[in-house]
């Protein structure tokens, strides 16, 4: 559980639902097909329209799937668990009850760890239960002029009328929901990102939230430190870690307000409009005992055997967190910093690629350790640069790991500085990677070095020469660092690495200087 950060005086107490869709190539009880983008109501069978006489029948890729997210997160998978009716009425939902897991899910404990700035967090899970998604309803459009899908609806509808389209329902969720341990929007949007990276590293999901694959609703109050848990207000269907945020910021203010002055909170259901940055009530909020759950005649216990679950263990990719581990063993990386380059799988296997090659570069396994972190943190920072700067991916980057790598593995060997080696980078960038990936990338970059002139200065006695007429020049920064003023060594340096055309060694300067000037 976190620390609290109390706001006005109230601490923030926030619980997360995060809906998940499976990434199975049908429905969790049809066969029916999942795919975005289909014409409305085109890709909901007999089973997704509940007509009389069809019978479900469970998905195994969704049931593996379940099992894959519990090892990840380091769940209890329930050997035997059931499913029930959540029965509710809404236009969308078809069967007029939902087939989800009430009293024994599938998944059961757990937790997630993750960073929020220098603070390693942890929040617990309660359970990640297995459902069918409900269909979708679309409100206040003229389907008859091309409203609703790419072909309209039909055209027998007018303006301002509402239409279901059911292709969704059915789709295979995970619901992961966690114990009330987030303290602030921060910590709840950090925790949301971790568990997006989890879903997809494990490619049990897309993660596509525009979409509405990976959907999280905050269960947010307020209270005085050392009172009750407070009423809590849900707030659905957050698909942005941005308007996640904001919503939770505003709705934390809200209630703050509402309770100073003088009203009770009401337990309710409500929506994030982006437009206005408000929360606005869309119902009240609903308990188990109003969804009047009981296990679905239809469907037996779904047993899972110890067996199934190591089989599917021995076939999952390494997880994140067991591969920052490594990287910190092998590395000698600092924790976050592992954590943060294995913030997704492509760029966790780039830089797997990139540190195997620098090993290789250097040979001693010393010289390796002492230069990984300092490499390693020089070529995130370029790379993930030139990423922003152009929309790539780090899967698309047009120079590869082994290219990174030797690049970085002249600056340890002093051949170009850190401003030399940004020059270098950039030519490596628009170069052809299919031409550079044919031959040895020593060769590429030690040819663009010797044409730029890029080569670092390493002749003591030039860099003298140098350092003495810019002493000579500039007797006002030798007195002022002689009298104490250390920051007065900037402006020597400035000068010395213009001079030198940016071929100094950095370290190299400031030792000479700092010798002639004792």
């Amino acid at each position: 559980m976190s620390t609290s950060l109390l706001v006005h005086g109230y601490e923030v107490v926030i619980g997360f639902e995060t809906h998940a869709q499976l990434s199975t190539q049908s429905k969790i009880f049809s066969r029916a097909s999942i795919a975005f983008g289909a014409e409305p109501n085109t890709q909901a069978c007999a089973v997704d329209l509940a007509l009389p006489g069809t019978l479900p029948v469970m998905n195994k890729g969704a049931v593996e799937r379940a099992i894959e997210l519990g090892l990840a997160l380091g769940s209890h998978i329930a050997e035997r668990s059931v499913f029930a009716r959540k029965n509710y009425f809404y236009p969308d939902l078809p069967k007029g009850y939902q087939i989800s897991q009430f009293e024994i899910p599938v998944v059961q404990g757990g937790a997630v760890s993750f960073f929020l700035g220098d603070e390693k967090k942890t929040v617990r899970l309660v359970r990640a239960h297995l459902e069918e998604d409900a269909g979708k309803s679309l409100h206040g459009l003229g389907f008859g002029e091309g409203g609703f899908g790419e072909g309209g609806f039909g055209g027998e509808f007018s303006k301002g009328q509402s239409g279901i389209d059911l292709n969704r329902a059915g789709t295979p969720l995970l619901e992961i929901v966690t114990e009330p341990d987030m303290r602030s929007s921060e910590e709840a949007v950090a925790y949301a990102k971790e568990l997006h990276k989890i879903v997809t590293w494990i490619g049990i999901c897309d993660g596509n939230m525009q979409e509405g694959s990976f959907r999280c609703d905050a269960n947010v109050s307020v209270r005085k430190p050392g009172t009750p848990l407070g009423t809590r207000r849900e707030i659905k269907n957050l698909n942005s870690f941005k308007f996640m945020q904001q919503a939770i910021d505003y709705e934390v203010r809200w209630q703050i307000e509402q309770i100073e002055d003088g009203h009770a909170i009401q337990q309710a259901t409500v929506l994030f409009n982006p437009d206005t940055g408000e929360t606005r009530a869309m119902r009240t909020k609903e308990d188990a005992a109003d969804y009047r759950y009981f296990p679905d005649p239809d469907l037996p216990p779904l047993v899972i055997s110890r067996e199934w679950v190591e089989r599917v263990r021995s076939e999952m990719a390494e997880l994140p967190r067991v591969m920052a581990a490594r990287f910190v063993h092998d590395y000698v990386l600092p924790e976050q910093f592992a954590d943060a380059i294995t913030s997704d799988r492509s760029k966790a296997i780039y830089f797997e690629n990139f540190y195997q090659s620098l090993w290789q570069n250097l040979g001693s396994q010393s010289q390796f350790q002492e230069s990984c972190a300092k490499g390693a943190s020089w070529a995130m920072v370029e790379l993930a640069a030139r990423l922003n700067t152009f929309g790539v991916l780090i899967s698309e980057c047009p120079v590869g790991a082994q290219t990174l790598a030797a690049v970085v593995t002249r600056i340890i060997q002093g051949q170009i500085n850190h401003s030399a080696a940004k020059t270098l980078f950039d030519s490596l960038w628009v170069a052809s990677g299919a031409e550079i990936s044919k031959v040895n990338s020593f060769s590429v970059i030690d040819a663009i070095i010797e044409a730029k002139g890029l080569k670092q200065m390493n002749d003591t006695g030039a860099l003298e020469a140098i350092i003495d007429e810019v002493l000579a020049a500039h007797p006002k920064n030798v007195e002022e660092f002689k009298a104490g003023n250390a920051k007065a060594l900037n402006g020597l340096v400035g000068p010395i690495m213009k001079a030198s055309k940016g071929k100094a060694n950095p370290a190299q300067v400031n030792e000479l200087l700092l010798k002639k000037l004792s």
